[in-house]
């Protein structure tokens, strides 16, 4: 995952996205032998040559300035998540001693301000990320929503501990609980696009992303295409096997003490059924203190018919 070579190949992908009739360009009758815009057109938009822009492209170039950088954002109309992992590719704001380039990030663990963090969400689903999607905790209804079929204490283990990215591709249960499973799969390869920019070195980041595409098609062809999402707000309709269809807010925000990690919070709409149904979902999972953890049993709890 060298930065030099990601940088070139998430130029490649936008150029191709835009047409010279999306920036301003007369077209002609030619044919084109690339889709989108070509080099020298790029180049021209940012104001570089075209002889640098290739350079760059290609993993050639080093130390891009951060004029150069935005001017090419700019011209490739780049969102803000878009232009902050333009940045990371190229190493914006790096310096040699950088640790995230160096060697691989430490071990992920949540302190105990974040587990009263999420003690204090009560009984709203809530889990807690790392900076690969790693679970490194969950709260009883986020165990519940998200993977209630795993063994909830898995995030406790950092050799078995569930990775989103990883159930969103390969696991049968996650696939089924997303009503529009493709949106939650772009989301998932772009927030691990997001991370090879920002720890570009992480040895099992890289292992997880070539474990995902030798083992699904779909996932390679999304990688191939650089989507970038941001860790911020999603929607979503789950089809949760218990309580039936929920329309869920998934919002992320970092964690103050755990560098890279996002704490994730699921709300629905007050007074709705999604809201009953989530309620209806906690209520459910209640451990009981004469017959241990309550049993799965959609057929006993499902709201709808």
């Amino acid at each position: 995952m060298k930065s030099r070579s990601q940088l070139g190949r998430f130029l490649r992908t936008r150029r191709a996205q835009l047409q010279p009739s999306d920036v301003g360009l007369p077209e002609f009758d030619e044919r084109r032998r690339v889709p989108g815009l070509r080099r020298d057109e790029l180049a021209q938009l940012a104001g570089v040559s075209e002889s640098y822009y290739t350079r760059l492209e290609q993993g050639l170039s080093r130390g891009a300035s951060t004029e150069v950088l935005g001017a090419l954002a700019r011209a490739l109309r780049l969102d803000e998540t878009e232009h902050r992992h333009l940045y990371d590719l190229a190493g914006v704001g790096r310096t040699s001693s950088d640790a995230r380039t160096r060697k691989p990030p430490p071990p992920e663990h949540i302190t105990e301000t974040t587990r009263q963090l999420i003690d204090a969400f009560g009984d709203n689903p809530v889990i807690v990320l790392g900076r690969r999607s790693d679970v490194l905790a969950w709260n009883r209804t986020g165990h519940a929503l998200f993977a209630g079929h795993l063994d909830p204490g898995s995030p406790q283990d950092p050799d078995r501990r569930p990775n989103t990215a990883r159930l969103v591709f390969l696991d049968a249960h996650t696939r089924d609980l997303y009503e529009d499973w493709p949106k939650k799969a772009r989301d998932a390869v772009g927030r691990l696009r997001l991370a090879v920019g920002q720890y570009p070195s992480d040895p099992l980041l890289a292992a997880l992303i070539g474990e995902l595409a030798m083992h699904s098609a779909e996932f390679t062809d999304l990688w191939a295409q650089h989507p970038v999402r941001a860790w911020d707000t999603a929607a979503y309709r789950m089809r949760h096997p218990l309580v039936g269809p929920v329309d869920v807010t998934q919002q992320a925000v970092p964690v103050p003490s755990g560098p890279g990690q996002r704490l994730v919070a699921v709300t629905a709409r007050a007074n709705s059924a999604s809201q009953a149904a989530l309620t209806l979902l906690a209520q459910t999972t209640v451990p009981d203190a004469r017959t241990g953890p309550a049993v799965d049993n959609p057929t006993a709890v499902s709201t709808h018919p």
